[in-house]
């Protein structure tokens, strides 16, 4: 993969439409698989609290555990995130949201790294697998995967332990 690190970062603003996590998700995704680094600005400016989220954290996280991406201001009520990812990894990597925050979302954000990873990477997921304002597991394992799977990608997803807002808890395995 070229490595784009000497390029100036692409401004993606965090407040345009919607204005919620799924663009910091989104754009994290993208720049991981094109090499290109971003810079996220007005992370969730709109929303109460706006920045930052313990879930948020946990995919920029993992995202730049499976890359090895250097990031900047990443902490809880950040609107700012600065990602230079590198290439993708194999391997086995854990993560813990922490909370009861998502691992459905959390996931979305790994899948296309998964995809273009040189070999076969597990991931094991701690948090919520049924939270209010997110797809349930179900929803990845029944609909989003068999889509995925038309397209050439091959993951298993399995649940290993529920977990509810808010507590969390859960585990899930891909």
């Amino acid at each position: 993969m070229k490595s784009f690190q000497s390029i100036e970062p692409l401004e993606i603003r965090g407040d345009i439409l919607e204005g919620g996590g799924q663009i910091l998700r989104t754009a994290i995704a993208f720049s991981a698989v094109t090499g290109i680094p971003i810079e996220v600005t007005r992370i969730r400016a709109r929303r109460s609290p706006p920045g930052l989220r313990a879930q948020h954290m946990a995919a920029v996280s993992a995202v730049a555990e499976i890359t090895g991406a250097q990031v900047d201001g990443l902490s809880i009520g950040s609107q700012r995130l600065l990602f230079v990812p590198s290439s993708p990894k194999a391997g086995s990597f854990s993560i813990d949201i922490g909370t009861a925050g998502s691992v459905t979302l959390v996931l979305q954000a790994l899948m296309p790294i998964m995809a273009f990873a040189p070999g076969p990477v597990s991931i094991r997921l701690k948090g919520g697998t049924n939270n209010p304002m997110a797809p349930p597991f179900e929803f990845l394992k029944e609909v989003l995967l068999p889509v995925l799977k038309r397209m050439g990608f091959e993951a298993e997803l399995r649940l290993i332990r529920r977990g509810f807002y808010p507590r969390g808890g859960g585990i899930v395995e891909a």
